[in-house]
């Protein structure tokens, strides 16, 4: 790769082109040697570096903040980094993932610790969009993984983390990992964790994540927790909680739950729990910000008959169609439905959705 301090000049955007030619006179001398046509990038004014940073790709911009600690601030003054999302995947290796406008591009960054990758590249495609990939070996891939992950939060000032998703039972030291996204006190919008074996007890690595790292948009766990009594803490307010084995919910941690859509697979809940659980949710005085939860495995009019047997409800007749809210704000036109009712007026609409059934409230 040629050094990205130079650059020559006809490669120049037509804006930055513009910008040089302003001040020409005092950059002539730059290029009296008629056998190199290269000058150095910042001795440019800055609405010129600004254009060669739009024809820089994600990598490039790195490496070029990474040379000093002057193209590190320059790297910094940059206006439009914000369009940019940041994402970090744990697994058998230490992603740092960068996408940029609209997703055409995305660039990978990867800490291996097999030597035979080091400095491979690979570039696909995918559903019309680019990926780039680059290896880059180390001794020790969690602590240049970490040093790498502050250096890219810093140059593209990125407040919040846009996509977190880790394999809690890779070999890794989850504990570090989880303390860098302690320390450095980014939000992570959405957040997927999962586990390969089923065996591996993942409780504790699991519960120490939930607990020192802040998730606000959506939470998806593909895990087989095995302490009924749980100490990880669920966040409050996601836009969506997604639980694929919630055998380890119970009426406690139901209660705990405080997010707009809530999908849980395989619940093992008492249905005496769920009948204490809708009268407190009628009452106002838990999930107040529920606005969806979907169940497996429930048979409505089973359902109906053990829980709600002494909470008023209506079962509306089959012909009165109404389209109701389902997640991700989709909606379903439904025919019946059985319906409860909330202190402030808002009503709660049972019906049959996915193999099981969805509460909707409206």
């Amino acid at each position: 790769m040629k050094p990205l301090k130079e650059l020559p000049i006809l490669r120049l955007p037509f804006r930055a082109m513009e910008e040089v030619s302003k001040r020409m006179h005092s950059i002539i001398k730059m290029m009296s040697n008629s056998k190199n046509n290269k000058f150095p990038i910042l001795r440019l004014p800055f609405l010129a570096i600004e254009e060669i940073f739009k024809t820089m790709d994600l990598i490039e911009i790195i490496n070029f903040s990474m040379i000093s600690k002057r193209t590190r601030t320059v790297a910094k003054s940059m206006s439009f980094f914000s369009k940019y999302s940041i994402d970090f995947y744990i697994n058998e290796t230490l992603d740092v993932r960068l996408h940029g406008t609209k997703e055409t591009v995305s660039y990978i960054y990867v800490m291996a610790s097999d030597i035979k990758m080091n400095e491979k590249s690979e570039e696909k495609k995918q559903n019309g969009n680019i990926i780039r990939k680059v290896y880059k070996y180390s001794k020790d891939p969690v602590k240049e993984w970490k040093q790498l992950s502050t250096h890219v939060l810093d140059i593209f000032k990125k407040q919040t983390i846009n996509y977190l998703s880790m394999q809690m039972d890779a070999f890794v030291d989850h504990i570090s990992i989880i303390n860098f996204f302690k320390a450095t006190e980014k939000l992570v919008d959405d957040c997927f964790i999962y586990q390969l074996d089923q065996q591996n007890n993942v409780d504790e690595n699991v519960a120490y994540l939930l607990n020192n790292v802040t998730i606000s948009n959506s939470l998806e766990t593909w895990l087989h927790i095995k302490t009924y009594f749980f100490d990880g803490k669920i966040p409050k307010n996601l836009k969506e909680l997604y639980i694929n084995d919630s055998r380890w919910i119970g009426y406690v941690k139901l209660l705990e739950i405080d997010c707009k859509n809530v999908i849980l697979k395989n619940d093992r809940i008492w249905e005496k729990d769920w009948n204490l659980f809708f009268k407190k949710w009628i009452a106002m005085k838990t999930n107040f910000n529920l606005e969806c939860l979907q169940l497996s495995h429930k048979h409505l009019e089973t359902f109906r008959a053990h829980v709600l047997h002494d909470i008023p409800h209506k079962v509306m007749d089959g012909g009165i169609k109404r389209v109701l809210k389902t997640r991700f704000n989709q909606t379903k036109e439904i025919s019946g439905g059985i319906d409860i009712r909330r202190v402030d007026g808002k009503t709660a609409t049972f019906f049959t959705h996915d193999n099981g059934f969805m509460m909707s409230i409206h």
